[in-house]
């Protein structure tokens, strides 16, 4: 199998969470070694080498409330939080989806994992017990009521993303206002209560009729559009019989071996359009064309 990380993964920072809760510690690294990644909101800004730009806490606006991200050889690192978060799904700025492309491997880890972390910091400056404003606390990784002394936590939603397979082919779907060749794992929230071959079984019944059986774990994947944990499974259908769900999907159709390997071959002719590269959904059919 390719061993290429999977985007959002393989941070060179050192999280040091020991620190984040000794304001201490915390307070003596807010130097001038310290080192603010530079967004404009919650775009990245690039230097001329096209990497993530750096600058110094003196470049934060006044007030600002910054997060601690980690160490980078021991320089601690920090973003500040924004004035506006954004939920949008990535498909919805086309500038963010060029600076995907354009940054490194290594860069897009400490961007994703700065941007989930901002972005709920943004969404979250009042209390959901009492109202009351929140403040930032153990260097960003808490938010704290200021009335009710409630604390708060940055979320990561779990999400399973599934190739659904029978008999060598495999189950993908068109999600609605796709383009008509685009097709991906069929995928869904894991609900409250539910484990995670629950919720693959559930997911898959509800999109497409199928019922499924023997869920495995393949890989995983943070996807900071605005902070989801992508689960990737392998699941085997009991049988082709599709009934799709139109709320949800366009299509749901069974492709080929060949059909999907001439899709990740780029041919234009193939049925489909593969998912975009950053997504876990190519790896996942990657790794599916490379099973024995």
């Amino acid at each position: 199998m390719n061993t290429k990380p999977l985007a959002f993964t393989g941070s060179r920072l050192d999280r040091a969470d020991n620190i984040r809760a000794d304001a201490d510690a915390l307070a003596a690294l807010t130097n001038w070694r310290a080192r603010l990644l530079l967004l404009d909101g919650l775009m990245p800004r690039m230097d001329d080498h096209g990497a993530l730009a750096w600058g110094t806490l003196a470049d934060a606006v006044d007030d600002a409330e910054l997060v601690f991200l980690g160490l980078d050889e021991g320089k601690a690192c920090f973003a500040a939080v924004p004035q506006h978060g954004d939920a949008r799904p990535r498909m919805a700025n086309p500038a963010l989806w060029a600076a995907m492309q354009a940054l490194s491997p290594d860069d897009l880890a400490i961007y994703g994992g700065a941007r989930s972390v901002t972005d709920w910091h943004a969404r979250h400056r009042f209390c959901a017990a009492c109202g009351g404003p929140t403040k930032l606390a153990k260097g960003g990784w808490q938010r704290t009521c200021s009335s009710c002394n409630t604390e708060h936590f940055p979320r990561t939603d779990p999400v399973t993303i599934m190739l659904v397979e029978h008999d060598g082919k495999l189950l993908l779907g068109r999600g609605l206002g796709w383009p008509d060749r685009a097709y991906s794992a069929l995928a869904g929230f894991v609900e409250p209560g539910e484990s995670i071959e629950e919720a693959v079984a559930r997911e898959v019944l509800e999109e497409s009729g199928i019922t499924v059986s023997d869920v495995s774990y393949i890989a995983s994947q943070p996807w900071p559009f605005p902070s989801q944990l992508m689960i990737g499974c392998h699941a085997t259908a009991t049988s082709e019989d599709i009934t799709i769900d139109t709320t949800e999907l366009a299509d749901v159709r069974w492709f080929t071996r060949a059909e999907v390997q001439a899709a990740m071959d780029g041919d234009v002719d193939a049925p489909m359009n593969t998912p975009p590269p950053h997504a876990i959904a190519n790896y996942l059919l990657k790794w599916w064309l490379e099973r024995v």
